[in-house]
């Protein structure tokens, strides 16, 4: 039999086995998931369930967690240029290890985390108000903090072609006719970006020409512009400095790396933090320019909890 994909009172009540008063209750008091249509209450299901997730206490072993570290470091979420050529380093720094990187973006990054299909999450997902990033996203995704080491922090904005031949200045100007853009996917931590501008400025993104247009990296969409294929889209300085773009800036945000805590000690791990510290790590970005690496390679805290890494 199918499984209904909403519940009403009565359902969700026999499903977290307590009286229907007491659902009321988990509404007002524990943010229990519901929405109210025609003055009834109904449950998303998958909600329900994710909820029951993020509320349990004692956790059983995974079965599915990963082996003991044995040379292989697997790390996996939001794209970067400079992740990219740092795994490059590390494999030639310490040809014992292994180091293999899958661009999931940022959400992916901490779903795979939590499903422990990798040792590390690359994420720069930013918190409501823009004060912090990553923290909250990962304690909903994983139910438990992990630890968070900054990575880096570079520079978002708007990436344009040389000499901005479209006019283009602020966010509103994407949905002019005759301006094209290509996207990043959903799920990114750039999309969510580019879709709080646009939500900032009042545009609905199904409004502007190629906003359904996906890429997965942000060098793929300096390429659509550098190409002739878009007229802007949402990326990192980076890809300006590389391909010889324009670039609007929008804002600096901290990229991390998060580690669940059981696995933070094992020596791929370690191995990779350590190289953050090192000169040769900071050559790359220094070549490659739109980073700042005042935070690299250290444990950045929520604002307000213990030490500010922020």
């Amino acid at each position: 039999m199918e499984k209904k994909t909403f519940l009403n009172t009565k359902e969700v009540a026999v499903f977290l086995d307590v009286n229907e008063k007491v659902v009321y209750t988990l509404i007002a008091e524990k943010g229990l998931p519901a929405t109210k249509i025609t003055g009834k209450w109904l449950f998303p299901r998958h909600l329900v369930e994710q909820w029951v997730e993020n509320n349990t206490i004692n956790f059983p072993e995974s079965s599915t967690s990963l082996p003991p570290y044995h040379g292989l470091l697997i790390i996996a979420g939001s794209n970067d240029i400079l992740l990219e050529r740092a795994i490059s380093l590390f494999n030639r720094l310490y040809p014992e290890e292994i180091a293999v990187y899958g661009n999931l973006g940022s959400m992916g990054g901490l779903r795979a985390l939590k499903r422990n299909l990798c040792h590390i999450a690359t994420s720069h997902l930013m918190e409501k108000g823009g004060t912090d990033y990553n923290f909250g996203y990962a304690k909903e995704e994983l139910s438990r903090l992990p630890a968070v080491v900054n990575f880096c922090k570079r520079e978002q904005g708007l990436l344009v072609a040389r000499g901005n031949p479209k006019g283009i200045s602020e966010v509103k100007d994407l949905a002019r006719n005759g301006v094209r853009i290509v996207n990043r996917a959903m799920g990114t931590g750039t999309r969510l970006l580019f879709d709080k501008k646009l939500s900032e400025v009042g545009i609905a993104g199904q409004n502007i020409e190629g906003y359904g247009r996906e890429v997965a990296r942000h060098l793929d969409v300096g390429l659509e512009i550098l190409a002739g294929r878009a007229d802007a889209g949402p990326g990192i300085k980076t890809v300006a400095n590389l391909l010889d773009l324009d670039f609007i800036p929008w804002c600096w945000e901290r990229f991390d790396l998060i580690i669940p805590k059981e696995r933070f000690f094992d020596k791929g791990v370690q191995t990779f933090l350590g190289m953050l510290h090192e000169e040769g790590f900071k050559d790359l970005a220094h070549q490659l320019g739109g980073y700042d690496m005042s935070l690299s390679g250290k444990m950045v805290y929520p604002q307000g909890h213990g030490r500010k890494g922020d």
